[in-house]
């Protein structure tokens, strides 16, 4: 398995529609960076977020998210309470070729005001946009941008193809559009 360089990210984009919208240089000016990079792809949030209702009693079971738990917000920019969580989505639509695997990392920008971002691997034949959990760890409010960089992937291709994909298995979250909220198979 080896790391993709730029050059092959940005010809699974024009190709295979890897990446949709693509953006082909780092945008950085002003903004939190987005783009293709050396290595990677630095996603953005879009402008829908899933703010966790600070006060609410009720234990979120990853086998049953009550979607009370969340308030539907959309804007510019949102304030995530210290301590608190969001979910979001990622611009971009994805589809991930079957020798491929995905790792993600937050951006620095946000990890130094404390902000943790996880997205699981985006695996092989998976595809949709990408439900992001973005958490506060810290004890001050802080905004996360609307339509500017939150993270980045890491494209990892594998020396064989696997035997059996996300697309073959019919995953529960493929072609995801909106943020999904956690559920499991019925």
């Amino acid at each position: 398995m080896g790391v993709k360089p730029d050059h092959w990210i940005t010809r699974m984009a024009r190709e295979q529609q890897m990446i949709d919208p693509f953006q082909e240089t780092l945008v950085r000016k002003g903004e939190i960076s987005y783009g293709i990079s050396s290595y990677g792809y630095d996603f953005r949030v879009d402008r829908k977020y899933k703010v966790y209702r600070q006060g609410s009693s009720q234990v979120l079971d990853p086998k049953d998210v009550r979607p009370e738990c969340f308030e539907d917000f959309e804007g510019d920019y949102c304030v995530i309470p210290g301590g608190s969580f969001v979910l979001a989505q990622s611009v971009e639509y994805f589809r991930i070729p079957r020798d491929v695997l995905t790792l993600c990392s937050g951006k620095s920008s946000y990890a130094r005001c404390g902000i943790l971002v996880n997205v699981t691997p985006f695996e092989p034949e998976w595809e949709g946009h990408a439900t992001v959990s973005v958490s506060n760890t810290g004890p001050s409010p802080v905004k996360v941008y609307s339509n500017e960089g939150i993270a980045q992937l890491i494209f990892l291709e594998a020396s064989e193809v696997c035997s059996i994909s996300y697309g073959d298995r019919k995953g529960k979250y493929q072609a995801q559009k909106g943020i999904v909220l956690s559920k499991i198979d019925e």
